[in-house]
């Protein structure tokens, strides 16, 4: 007998978990988070620890952007189940990495790779955790770039900008007729030499005019010369050129290669003159691509030179104030890999740009950012910029004016004009309003402190505002061509939400209003009608949905007392529709219980069963009814007897 109590008080515990969990998911589907947690952990406390539940916990934190108890309730799911549904494994890194918890997020990234090889967010057959974050598209940043008109079919790239002047480094043709003898045999194409180009400003884009030989007759010679970096004063550059003899010819070492060596040129009438080579320059490596720090003190630059990490590495070199040179110095292991890094460039604020090979990437050189040159920096990072910058060519030579936020970058990807071409770009933030009022659905007036919550497509809380007395809200800086949800919550209103779709433009404002129907209603609580099973009174699932706006009513006027009324359609006998109805009312009554609703708080809960319909379909009419017209009759009331006040 004892065992048989057990079992029954078992199943009965079991229906009412299952019961609650549904009601819960319908507040999930909803995005009601906050009401979906309070049942997925009251069914927790009952033991009820199935990865459904833990999961979904997870996601309601998730999505509130909750990130310390998303991760609590995931790693539980994650490490009770070991055939979890990977995506869990996925957003339990995704919370980790934003703790911090790099080390723990590796470990879980091999079994995520393990569980899904094929998934796009793993690159060739390695997965790091750090890859996906590095090549992540950065929220609301939007990028403009297009391929420059004085591109040729040759090789075109090295931007370096300086009062409307780009100075870029190009291997086209310069004689009108093509010498063979004076071609690059490596490509069979025309060695690089430097040129320069005027840019304006027309309509708001960027124009760079026909390019001419930079204005030297000593700086271009027969052979290479490329990547360009002017002093702030523009009295002068910095170049690389290929290792001549004193004959102006390539000099090449045992091996049978010509290093590439730096330069420096004087500015002298709007000529570049006195060419010197610098003295940290070797004839048996090479130093190239400069850059200048904001402040000119040290000179910046890529070698191959004994003691690099890597096959090139980016070193730096303090300039004098009598214009000599301290010792090169590598950057180390932060920047440097066992791969190559070059063409370094630092922008105002002190960020310094560079591509490398090494570094987790798309493929082939990717431009990447670091923090490491600013002052007081205690935690450094190195970030690869993502596209549109990188691509699965090579991405390289990153030039950027901060004031503007435009700049140019070099790449052989597909779809160019040559070799490699040069990319002018205007980074920006897209950002949108989207803005509305909040209204009471049955008076239409404007309805004051709804809280409206702005979601993406995942259903993941980004923005929350509350309505002022007017009923306006208003999302600023939201993201362009999005879909969004907007969600109007009220207690005491049953809630209203539209889908939004944001357009490309900047600057546009998108106008929703939000309707949100009250529930109480004269002195009566109103909600969608509540279904029972045939000749059944449980409370199902979508009707303890229902009765959970009764519970949110009851908790914000806690002196609120109903009565409970029940009804049925006509069809059947009196008796037993009497019965049934109060069965039902009685169920419903003890459902707000189960929830915390004090007794004392229900007055009644009785049913009336067909004695008080509400049209014509009586028993003399009740055949020549619809299913509809039935559907009315059947309904509960919770009448309010006092403790509220209009």
């Amino acid at each position: 007998m004892k065992n048989n109590i057990l079992y029954i008080l078992f199943f009965f515990t079991v229906s009412i978990s299952t019961a609650q969990i549904k009601v819960a998911d319908n507040f999930f589907k909803d995005y009601a988070y906050y009401q979906a947690t309070e049942l997925y952990l009251e069914v927790l406390k009952k033991g009820d620890t199935t990865e459904h539940v833990l999961t979904r916990l997870g996601d309601c934190y998730y999505n509130n952007s909750n990130v310390q108890l998303a991760s609590y309730w995931y790693k539980k799911a994650v490490t009770k189940y070991k055939d979890v549904n990977p995506e869990y494994l996925y957003k339990y890194i995704q919370t980790l990495r934003s703790l911090n918890q790099f080390e723990e997020s590796k470990k879980w990234s091999v079994i995520f790779k393990e569980r899904k090889k094929n998934d796009r967010r793993v690159k060739d057959d390695e997965f790091d955790i750090e890859k996906f974050e590095a090549l992540e598209s950065v929220e609301k940043v939007y990028v403009d770039f297009e391929n420059l008109d004085i591109n040729t079919e040759y090789s075109d790239f090295g931007s370096f900008e300086k009062d409307s002047i780009l100075y870029f480094a190009s291997t086209r043709v310069k004689d009108t007729i093509l010498d063979e003898k004076k071609l690059y045999q490596w490509n069979k194409e025309p060695f690089l030499n430097i040129y320069q180009s005027t840019v304006t400003i027309k309509d708001g884009k960027k124009i760079v005019e026909t390019p001419a030989l930079i204005s030297s007759n000593e700086v271009n010679s027969d052979f290479h010369e490329s990547s360009v970096a002017i002093t702030k004063d523009g009295k002068t550059m910095y170049f690389t050129r290929i290792n001549l003899n004193k004959k102006n010819k390539a000099k090449y070492d045992k091996e049978g290669t010509s290093q590439i060596k730096l330069y420096r040129a004087k500015n002298i009438d709007g000529k570049w003159k006195k060419i010197e080579e610098l003295p940290f320059n070797g004839e048996d490596f090479s130093t190239g691509s400069p850059a200048l720090d904001p402040e000119e003190k040290f000179l910046y630059f890529s070698s191959d030179r004994q003691g690099s990490l890597g096959l090139t590495d980016i070193y730096r070199v303090r300039i004098n104030k009598d214009g000599t040179f301290g010792n090169p110095i590598n950057l180390g292991g932060k920047i440097n890999t066992e791969g190559r890094e070059n063409f370094p460039f630092i922008a105002k604020d002190s960020t310094l740009y560079f591509s490398s090979d090494g570094h987790i990437n798309l493929g082939l050189y990717d431009i990447f950012e670091t923090n490491a040159l600013k002052k007081d920096t205690s935690d450094v990072y190195v970030r690869n910029l993502g596209a549109p910058y990188n691509s699965g060519f090579d991405d390289f030579a990153f030039f950027i004016n901060t004031d503007t936020n435009t700049g140019y970058f070099s790449s052989n990807r597909e779809g160019g004009k040559g070799g490699d071409d040069i990319y002018s770009f205007g980074k920006y933030e897209c950002k949108q309003i989207i803005k509305g009022i909040t209204r009471d659905k049955l008076s239409n007036e404007p309805l004051a402190k709804v809280i409206v919550k702005l979601m993406d497509e995942s259903g993941k809380v980004i923005q929350t505002e509350t309505s002022n007395e007017n009923g306006e809200y208003e999302f600023k800086d939201v993201g362009c061509n999005k879909t969004f949800v907007v969600l109007a919550e009220k207690i005491i209103y049953r809630p209203d939400q539209k889908d939004v779709v944001t357009s490309q433009e900047s600057g546009v404002e998108t106008i929703v209003d939000l309707y949100l129907t009250p529930l109480i209603i004269d002195s009566e609580i109103v909600i969608n009608p509540i279904f029972f099973d045939y000749n059944k009174s449980n409370i199902r699932p979508d009707a303890a949905y229902e009765l959970e706006n009764i519970v949110a009513v009851m908790r914000e006027h806690p002196n609120m007392v109903i009565k409970i009324e029940s009804h049925t359609d006509s069809r059947g006998r009196h008796s037993y529709n009497e019965k049934l109805s109060d069965r039902r009312a009685k169920s419903t009554r003890d459902y707000l219980y189960s929830r915390g609703i004090a007794t004392n708080r229900i007055e009644s809960a009785i049913g009336y069963g067909e004695s008080q319909l509400i049209n014509h379909c009586d028993d003399a009419n009740k055949n020549k009814c619809s299913e509809e017209e039935h559907q009315a009759n059947r309904r509960s009331k919770f009448i309010i007897t006092s403790g509220y006040v209009n």
